[in-house]
């Protein structure tokens, strides 16, 4: 399974030309509260890069719902992760409240937002809002040669309605394209007010099989 086949035969569902690189999946991950998560979505996981590095910090008793649109790279990921506390769903990323069916700790968003239409982008991130608990973390990336585009600078526009706290990490040289974090919170947190960086269904469980 190679996400850059599946660029080529969907691009305006894939996003992603190469897949993205372990730093970024750490600096996705990071600050998020996985370590003590009951419930985690990952919206449009793709190869599992993030899928692994979620898991490898979700408690033995927490449960990660990764929602993947792309029927090739649903099924992928399915056979590559086998992990009782993972349920992979096919479907909208829009829809994850239903498809978590419970408020949500933290979601993890691989979705490539500047490729989006305008009504689904927003729709998607008023779900997230919507199905996070109180303080709970949304962390998405986005590519440094695309951040002050117009779709770029409307992404954190968007970010900024939705969300109290919304910050920015360093640029993650080490992937191709080199990217950086956007990590929002609904409410101001303790690190929030400290921090620094401030930017301007068809589900199957894993251990089936």
């Amino acid at each position: 399974m190679s996400i850059t086949t599946q660029f080529l035969r969907r691009p305006l569902t894939t996003g992603a030309v190469a897949a993205s690189s372990r730093r970024l999946a750490r600096a996705m991950t990071q600050h998020t509260g996985l370590e003590t998560a009951r419930l985690v979505v990952e919206l449009g996981p793709g190869t599992g890069v993030f899928t692994r590095e979620i898991l490898r910090q979700l408690p033995v008793d927490g449960r990660l719902v990764a929602i993947e649109l792309n029927p090739v790279l649903a099924a992928g990921l399915f056979v590559t992760h086998r992990d009782e506390r993972l349920t992979v769903v096919e479907g909208a990323a829009a829809e994850l409240a239903e498809a978590a069916g419970a408020p949500v700790d933290a979601v993890v968003s691989g979705l490539p937002w500047t490729v989006m239409a305008t009504a689904e982008r927003d729709r998607t991130l008023d779900a997230v809002a919507g199905a996070l608990v109180p303080g709970g973390c949304f962390t998405t990336f986005a590519y440094l040669h695309a951040a002050w585009t117009p779709p770029g600078r409307r992404l954190a526009a968007a970010l900024h309605d939705r969300f109290a706290t919304v910050r920015r990490t360093r640029v993650v040289w080490p992937n191709l394209p080199p990217a950086f974090v956007y990590r929002a919170t609904l409410t101001t947190t303790r690190e929030d007010t400290a921090g620094s960086g401030s930017a301007g269904p068809r589900a199957s469980r894993s251990s089936r099989g």
